[in-house]
């Protein structure tokens, strides 16, 4: 037998200008089961197809044993922060500027006091209201005995010791 047509039509798919009409004659022949021997090597590229659509079709239950694989975490559910929760570090950060501020002022007072303890050393003018003057001289005496500055003069009453 003559298959002269279907060797046409393999040399027009070879060259891609079969139409899709052609292109099914092609299938339809190499899915008989008496195919010549010079065409039998072409029976696999056509026939593939066919074969293939039939074996590797997925079954219904498919998709629930892609799904039972798959672990799905549960939904996160959207917390409730309470307002004084989100200012907490705002609250922290004012305690620390806080405290920083209380210390600063701390230290100031501190070398403050000395500075006029130093004065009233020196020149005993400064004497607090209501104090009496015994007690403001044995405070001078004493910051002089602390500091080991020796006074420029001799405080007018004497001190009981």
């Amino acid at each position: 037998m003559d298959y002269k047509y279907i060797k046409q039509l393999l040399e027009r798919y070879w060259q891609c200008e079969t139409t899709l009409e052609e292109e099914e004659i092609l299938r339809m022949f190499f899915s008989q089961k008496d195919v010549p021997a010079e065409l039998l090597s072409y029976k696999d590229l056509f026939t593939y197809e066919q074969s293939e659509r039939k074996t590797n079709v997925l079954g219904d239950d498919f998709d629930e044993k892609i799904l039972s694989m798959i672990d799905e975490p549960a939904p996160v559910k959207a917390r409730v922060i309470p307002f004084t929760q989100r200012m907490m570090p705002l609250f922290k950060a004012a305690a620390v500027v806080a405290i920083i501020l209380t210390l600063g002022n701390a230290a100031q007072m501190a070398f403050d006091d000395d500075a006029n303890s130093y004065n009233n050393v020196a020149g005993y003018e400064h004497v607090q209201q209501g104090t009496s003057v015994a007690m403001g001289d044995s405070a001078v005496i004493d910051t002089m005995q602390q500091g080991k500055i020796q006074p420029t003069s001799q405080p007018a009453t004497t001190i009981l010791k």
